[in-house]
């Protein structure tokens, strides 16, 4: 029991960086949305560019200094804010409608998107979908389908 407890406590020690958020942004590190600005008026299906720089992208599951993956907050509340707010910025983004993951290093997508208004954040994921320390995101933007 004893060797049990002094090996979880030993893991959870050596694995805690990679969950505690602490991958470190580059100064400098902005993503922003290609195609689209707050007030956009689209129709559907939506396709959504992806722009970054002062970074690199890299698939989820590859640590490399100064690279993440990208990630769409859809019709959601702000990074770290909202019910799991503290959870995402700590533990990951979860994968759900409204945490849309590019964990294959994509840099763009096309959304079939019901009419109406709809919010979009982009959030750069390291390895493992936490964002960065600092979090590298674009603000919230409004776009209306028709």
């Amino acid at each position: 029991m004893k060797n049990t407890i002094a090996a979880l406590a030993v893991l959870t020690t050596l694995c805690s960086p990679a969950i505690a958020g602490d991958t470190p942004a580059p100064e400098g590190a902005r993503v922003y949305f290609v195609n689209l600005e707050d007030g956009s008026t689209v129709s559907s299906p939506v396709t959504i560019v992806f722009g970054l720089s002062g970074m690199g992208v890299a698939p989820s599951g590859t640590e490399k200094e100064n690279t993440g993956h990208h990630h769409i907050l859809l019709d959601r509340p702000p990074l770290g804010e909202g019910e799991d707010g503290a959870d995402e910025l700590e533990y990951g983004l979860p994968a759900d409608e409204n945490h849309i993951h590019f964990g294959g290093g994509q840099t763009e997508v096309t959304l079939d998107l019901e009419p109406g208004k709809h919010t979009l954040q982009l959030v750069m994921g390291d390895q493992n979908h936490v964002p960065h320390d600092p979090p590298v995101t674009t603000e919230v933007i409004t776009i209306n389908v028709e």
